[in-house]
């Protein structure tokens, strides 16, 4: 794993704004039970780019197993609405399954 995230962050370096790069190192930080380094690596994705639908219900999960629920469900909520606007239903149908897991409130 690590000459993966080695790779990854020779791709990043040259394009700092990767989504695909971003979105990679921070699934690599969670295989290595790195959370806090996956976690920065997710947000700073969102900020580069918030229309990556499949950060979302990623972000969502790691926000659960932090314990941070609140942060999920708004994750998953922004996720819907970015996943609504790509038209992409899958991801809508995914994010909103993982919501209902933890809130039953209807959107």
């Amino acid at each position: 794993m690590a000459q993966r995230l080695q790779l990854l962050q020779q791709i990043l370096e040259k394009s700092p704004n990767d989504a695909f790069a971003l979105f990679a190192i921070a699934k690599e930080h969670e295989g290595l039970g790195d959370s806090e380094q996956a976690l920065a690596f997710y947000l700073r994705l969102q900020s580069a780019d918030p229309a990556y639908v499949g950060l979302y219900y990623h972000l969502g999960k790691l926000y659960e197993k932090l314990n941070r629920p609140d942060d999920a469900l708004a994750t998953y909520r922004t996720g819907m609405d970015v996943a609504r606007k790509a038209g992409d239903m899958h991801a809508l149908s995914e994010l909103n399954g993982a919501r209902m897991e933890i809130d039953d409130e209807d959107v």
